[in-house]
């Protein structure tokens, strides 16, 4: 088990890690979720050794790794920008732990065989690192990373560079490989589509800090707070003021009611937050909640629409299925189903919790 107890780290005058307190279990998948500069990468610095920490503790099954330099921790790492060794064929890149732990010839020549043929490096074991594509030469960190067997497996964005095919592939399959052999599997990410598809825990970060930790789909569903909820949706969570007076939900701005069947009705001002793929163009149940504006701009991607647009004063955005190509000011009406919805305090704290969905 890897534990965090109160880790902080600054760079200058920066924090780049801020008071974090995880504990990670061997042959549990962990996904560090957050945009670029959530202190993702410096966290997993501080794991493997390569920075230490201005204070708290790192101990790993029970005993602290803070001085004990990196080459005689038991990790692997592997990083979005691939790093191999240039003059080594693609075999000896893969084998290179195995020689450096003294397997024998046999063992490095099947092992080797058995990673290349899972990460489709078979027919490039003889080639070079500079004659590889770029999602080559990532599958070649990653086989290294694979069958080193380490104790501590760290995967910055380890995928980004490959293709959709097979990035879906190994995003199946890698969890349960570094499961087996028993390590502590960190895998970092600013896709919150991946860490539902990984599943696992995560840990959703904002500026150094763990804003919440726990079972990936339990976190996705409730969110502890507004930043939360942020962090685990994209586009980013749709927000809008609205108060509750005499027992009634109402925008400040129109006045119009809302009824919210899952929250229990409370005097005060709140902030209701929408996933933007949880709107429809159709109604699907008598009790939806009707939300709807004025279209500012439909943006087309393949099979999807992003249809942005004017809800109570608040810019929105859609995500639609199929080209919806509406025209600007078009006012169209979206549908939500109750238990989608999101309702946080003035103080940013969810309150209320979502009945369980069949869908996400």
């Amino acid at each position: 088990m890897l534990e965090l107890q109160n880790v902080s780290h600054k760079v200058g005058d920066e924090i780049y890690v801020d008071d974090v307190s995880l504990s990670l279990q061997r042959g549990e998948l962990n996904i560090l979720l957050g945009a670029t500069l959530a202190g993702k990468t410096s966290l997993m610095r501080l794991m493997a050794g390569l920075d230490k920490p201005d204070s708290g503790t790192i101990l790993f099954d029970g005993t602290s790794v803070l001085g004990v330099p990196v080459q005689k921790r038991n990790v692997a790492m592997v990083y979005q920008q691939f790093i191999n060794y240039p003059t080594l064929t693609v075999f000896e890149n893969i084998a290179s732990p195995l020689r450096i732990a003294g397997k024998t010839r046999s063992e490095i020549r099947r092992r080797v065989n058995e990673v290349a043929e899972l990460l489709q490096l078979a027919e490039l074991l003889e080639r070079t690192p500079e004659t590889l594509s770029g999602g080559q030469q990532q599958r070649v960190a990653l086989a290294r990373a694979l069958i080193k067997e380490a104790d501590l497996v760290l995967l910055d964005e380890p995928l980004a560079n490959l293709d959709y095919k097979l990035r879906e592939e190994l995003r199946a399959e890698l969890p349960a490989l570094f499961a087996d052999m028993g390590a502590v599997l960190v895998y970092a990410t600013t896709e919150p589509s991946e860490a539902l598809v990984l599943g696992g825990n995560t840990a959703c970060m904002y500026r150094g800090r763990v804003e919440q930790y726990g079972p990936t789909l339990e976190l996705y569903r409730h969110p502890c707070g507004l930043k939360a909820a942020r962090i685990f949706s994209d586009p980013p969570c749709n927000t809008a003021s609205i108060i509750c007076h005499a027992g009634q939900f109402a925008f400040p701005d129109s006045g119009r009611n809302i009824i919210l069947p899952n929250v229990q009705p409370v005097d005060g001002e709140y902030i209701l937050g929408v996933r933007p793929h949880h709107l429809s163009l159709q109604r699907n149940g008598t009790d939806d909640i009707e939300l709807g504006g004025s279209v500012t701009v439909t943006e087309l991607s393949g099979s999807e629409s992003f249809v942005h647009f004017d809800f109570a004063g608040n810019p929105w955005v859609a995500l639609l299925h199929g080209i919806k190509d509406f025209s600007t000011d078009t006012i169209v009406k979206f549908f939500i189903r109750p238990q989608h919805v999101l309702l946080f305090d003035a103080k940013q704290n969810l309150v209320s919790i979502p009945a369980p969905a069949s869908g996400q």
